[in-house]
């Protein structure tokens, strides 16, 4: 089976960039985490490390943007959320394309405990007007969705992640991707099961699990949370009818929100969503820990189950 953390599809994608002269990395201290390091060391005269922080490496992202680079910022997930205001009105709010990359993102990232682990970025990033919003699920499809944000005129936030997790593109495959559409990995006709970051290649596991049992399950990885992929919903709310999330973030306002407010304002559907409830995580290995949340295959199989009864 091969392997890739998501972290490294955005070293790599920025290395890719580098053509462009202008392509800049800012770093808040955790480059060697982040994987911005690959950049750095080729280019030092293209980065610019800030140390421990991230309120001025939004604003000093921003005024390079406006100054014509573009620039991507880079750090841990829970990190760019204290600089919140700054992304808002300095960048979101003017609509300057800073493309901010949040790793270490969900409790898989296991034993840097609850402070650590953020499960709300997703849906704070996805509340603020002109942000694109995206998750990947492995270290080749990051790469390929970062290169594109080059030349995007919006500001973006990309969640990715520690922990490498079985490749789901390989570079044949990956150049259907396109931000703004999900992707169907497998087609289905009894539940669709819509996922992201590192529960897509586990939603695959299950629907092959589930086929066992005479049920037909679709798995789309819907790596682009803001702009949702409203059509590829709609189509999949009349061939299947009803639908399960699974992500590594909480259900409230990531993607499970995404989606239910899609299905509630356009086509109604029974909808159930996995991820992470009411609550903080704590130390642990990330398998271990989705398992206990309510996170693993067989919560999964049974909430596609617990969809297809409310048809």
């Amino acid at each position: 089976m091969n392997l890739g953390a998501s972290r490294d599809g955005y070293g790599s994608a920025l290395l890719k960039l580098s053509d462009d002269p202008k392509v800049v990395v800012i770093e808040a201290d955790l480059g060697k985490s982040t994987k911005s390091q690959m950049f750095r060391k080729e280019f030092p005269d293209r980065t610019i490390s800030l140390g421990i922080s991230e309120q001025n490496m939004m604003l000093v992202s921003a005024g390079l943007a406006t100054s014509g680079y573009k620039p991507f910022a880079s750090t841990f997930a829970i990190f760019t959320e204290r600089g919140f205001e700054q992304v808002r009105n300095g960048i979101a709010r003017p609509n300057i394309p800073v493309h901010i990359c949040g790793s270490h993102g969900g409790v898989h990232t296991g034993t840097d405990g609850s402070s650590a682990q953020s499960i709300e970025d997703l849906a704070v990033y996805r509340s603020l007007p002109n942000m694109l919003v995206l998750h990947p699920s492995d270290d080749i499809s990051t790469e390929y969705l970062t290169i594109q944000l080059a030349n995007m005129q919006s500001p973006s936030y990309t969640r990715t992640v520690r922990n490498k997790t079985p490749r789901i593109y390989d570079m044949d495959s990956v150049t259907n991707l396109e931000i703004g559409k999900g992707v169907t990995l497998r087609e289905g006709s009894d539940v669709a099961i819509i996922a992201c970051g590192v529960m897509v290649s586990t939603a695959l596991q299950v629907a092959d699990n589930l086929s066992n049992e005479g049920i037909n399950a679709a798995v789309i990885d819907m790596h682009t949370i803001k702009p949702l992929d409203g059509e590829l919903i709609k189509s999949l709310a009349e061939t299947c009818g009803c639908f399960v999330t699974a992500e590594d973030h909480s259900i409230i306002g990531g993607l499970g929100g995404a989606v239910s407010e899609y299905l509630a304002s356009n086509c109604p559907a029974p909808l159930e969503r996995i991820g992470v409830k009411d609550h903080f995580g704590e130390s642990g290995q990330g398998d271990e820990l989705l398992e206990k949340y309510g996170m693993g295959p067989n919560h999964i199989a049974q909430a596609a189950r617990n969809a297809i009864a409310r048809k």
